[in-house]
């Protein structure tokens, strides 16, 4: 790799680390709902109110996090109106960046209004116009625009991976495994999630245990897409022989085999689920510092 392969770091901070991680969870956790609340048994509609209530609050904190990030928040209505000609529309279908502010507003949008389904069929809406709202979206029109937010957390879950992968960093542009890699961990951050909330909403043990086989074949696919990803990455690899290495390594044998171990023997669904959401904040935090910090490694990456 020649020095002048890659752009300058852009530098991001925590607001934007946790931005990833709660994306994730978010998106996992909406795609797990809408599946209960597609296929599950009617003992399962506590899971999926507690994966729609998930991510409706995971939507909204995670726009909350990229508005502040942008300095001046008040301006990011300019990534989906035009200043210009308000209310026209602001989408370029050629700007990653575009797909992912619509893809949020989307996503919050149908994520809220599962919410307050979900909180209207529980009777625990009080304020009039929301119970209004909420009262609407039941039945077919519930399963629809559940079915409709499930599919665009798959989106969310996903993109922070794909919208690396398209900037020329080092790490984050070498491999084509990136999206489908942050798609996996949301996936099994978003089960983890669910472990650790829906026993309070009601969940019955059976619809725990099926939760945990889930997030079991979820980490079997995060760890194989990780090892695809770490192999796609050829001599860049080296750059794993720092701190960063380690955070990752750390990440893997707590945040994925140790949960994979507890799930096999049974043992505290809850434990595992932490570790599991530890494992994807630190598999997050390894993969944006390590091409931040790329130039104080580039001796020892040969690069």
């Amino acid at each position: 790799m020649s020095d002048t392969f890659f752009s300058g770091a852009p530098h991001w901070a925590w607001l934007i680390i946790l931005y990833f991680f709660v994306g994730g969870i978010a998106g996992g956790g909406s795609l797990l709902a809408a599946i209960v609340d597609w296929f599950g048994a009617p003992e399962d509609r506590p899971v999926a109110r507690t994966g729609y209530n998930v991510a409706a609050v995971g939507a909204i904190i995670s726009g909350a996090l990229l508005t502040i990030d942008l300095g001046r928040p008040l301006r990011f209505w300019h990534m989906l109106f035009q200043s210009a000609n308000f209310p026209t529309l602001m989408f370029k279908g050629w700007s990653p960046i575009s797909f992912g502010a619509w893809g949020i507003f989307l996503f919050g949008l149908f994520s809220v209004l599962t919410a307050l389904g979900g909180m209207a069929e529980e009777g625990r809406l009080h304020n009039p116009a929301l119970r209004a709202v909420g009262g609407a979206v039941r039945g077919t029109l519930a399963k629809v625009v559940g079915g409709v937010a499930g599919l665009l957390g798959l989106f969310i879950a996903g993109y922070t991976g794909v919208l690396l992968s398209v900037t020329n960093r080092p790490i984050w542009a070498d491999g084509p495994w990136l999206g489908a890699l942050f798609l996996a961990s949301g996936v099994s951050t978003g089960a983890a999630t669910l472990i650790l909330l829906a026993p309070g909403r009601g969940a019955t043990e059976q619809s725990l245990a099926r939760l945990s086989a889930f997030d079991t074949k979820a980490l079997v696919v995060e760890l194989l897409v990780l090892v695809l990803f770490v192999a796609s990455l050829g001599a860049v690899n080296r750059v794993w022989l720092s701190f960063w290495g380690l955070v990752l390594l750390v990440g893997v044998g707590f945040g994925i085999l140790a949960p994979l171990r507890m799930h096999a023997q049974r043992r505290s669904l809850a434990g595992a689920a932490r570790l599991v959401l530890l494992g994807g904040f630190l598999l997050r935090l390894a993969t944006i510092f390590a091409s931040e910090g790329i130039e104080r490694y580039r001796v020892a990456a040969g690069m």
